[in-house]
């Protein structure tokens, strides 16, 4: 018989805690292991009739919010009990925990189980802030404008803040960085059941389902200009509608671009075939710069800039646009972008990404680890698209076309 175990999440709001839980819980499952999440937040929701997400529900001084979110926390804690008794392997208590006393709870009613705390943070404050406005557009808080959405989950997360007792006393505890994806402290003093494979699943990226899209064609591309912010042409309109029909069954609770006109024309199509799908613009994202080449042709620089044509070359890779950029220049700021992707989202969300040549060959680059020299001449259609899936044991990944077939 397979061992138990409770894992219970800490951490303020929108540090990433239930696309954690999830992460775990789907990988472990494919372990064969009996895993379920018990999140407080889903539970509040059920069993209040009010809409919970005003700040002072969550005030410290509101004795009304504090009476339903220890109800909410007891029966998580009771449901959780009843399936490790029946069969159950793995309990996530899915919740901010942020204080001892709610964390002494869990520990006295799993009372001759291990206990593991998975704490997460996030000190970068622009993801942060991303997250806090991706949090603000659902339909939590519908009935409010954007920015008092986001003012008023900030508010949440201040009153979470004021009684906030991070790790420190408990015997089983691990501080992930959530933004990084990284372990920053581990405290161990018991056996506790499938922990390397924790550690394992906590630091190792993993996708459902990456949908990783070139814009449709644009007057740049008709006339093979480099860089600009130019707009889809009809022939690109009409990929991007078809993209929409490709993709209409396909949940997408999200798509990500550039800041790019190109991108932005691609998506709306898209986001328009879904409900309660939102478009989020990433600068990481933006196509190289070429600097003193943007907007120009490939034969206009080998004849007014030879120095420039000879020496990109030799090395597309490495060189460098003069005043601009190159693949070598953004490999970080787009690694970057995708580790806001993967903050952003949940595990089980399908991902869209509408991007450029370049910086979908980099995207790409990452899943597949081509090395440097090849990532420049990565194939990168505009009637097709790739699809990636990563999990414990596989990496999948193919070019599929969306277009429909002539005749």
């Amino acid at each position: 018989m397979k061992e138990k175990l409770v894992i219970a999440m800490v951490g303020l709001p929108a540090r990433g805690k239930s696309t954690m839980a999830w992460k775990i819980a789907r990988t472990l499952e494919y372990d064969d292991v009996r895993v379920e999440i018990f999140n407080n937040g889903e539970l509040r929701r059920k069993m209040s009739k009010e809409n919970t997400s005003s700040p002072d529900f969550f005030s410290p001084h509101n004795p009304k919010g504090l009476e339903l979110r220890e109800k909410c926390a007891r029966i998580n804690l009771g449901l959780a009990h009843t399936f490790l008794g029946k069969g159950g392997e793995v309990a996530i208590i899915d919740a901010g925990n942020v204080t001892r006393y709610r964390r002494r709870m869990i520990e006295e009613t799993f009372a001759g189980l291990p206990v593991f705390f998975i704490e997460c943070v996030n000190v970068d404050e622009e993801a942060n802030e991303a997250y806090l406005e991706h949090k603000a557009s659902l339909t939590e808080f519908s009935h409010l404008s954007p920015a008092e959405a986001f003012d008023s989950f900030y508010k949440r997360i201040s009153h979470y803040e004021s009684i906030y007792e991070p790790l420190q006393e408990e015997r089983n505890r691990l501080l992930v960085d959530s933004f990084e994806g990284c372990i920053l402290q581990e405290q161990i003093a018991d056996v506790v059941p499938y922990y390397d494979r924790i550690r394992d699943i906590i630091t190792t990226r993993i996708v459902r389902n990456l949908f990783l899209v070139r814009h449709g064609e644009t007057y740049f591309n008709q006339e093979d200009r480099i860089g600009g912010d130019s707009d889809l042409t009809e022939k690109g309109l009409a990929q991007a509608r078809a993209l929409a029909e490709h993709f209409a069954d396909v949940p997408l609770p999200v798509i990500f671009t550039s800041n790019h006109k190109r991108t932005l024309q691609t998506a709306a199509p898209i986001a328009a075939k879904h409900k309660d799908c939102s478009i989020i613009a990433l600068p990481e994202f933006n196509e190289i710069h070429a600097g003193l080449c943007e907007g120009m042709t490939y034969q206009e620089i080998l004849r007014q800039m030879p120095h420039v044509a000879n020496a990109r070359n030799r090395n597309k890779f490495g060189y460098v646009y003069p005043s601009g950029e190159g693949y070598a220049t953004m490999e970080k700021r787009v690694h970057r972008g995708l580790q806001k992707i993967f903050y952003l989202t949940n595990y089980n969300d399908n991902i869209m990404i509408v991007g450029h040549r370049a910086v979908n060959r980099m995207i790409l680059s990452d899943f597949v680890f081509r090395p440097q020299e090849e990532v420049p001449y990565i194939y990168m259609p505009q009637h097709r698209y790739y699809h990636l899936q990563i999990d414990p044991y596989k990496k999948h990944f193919e070019l599929k076309p969306y277009m429909p077939k002539a005749g």
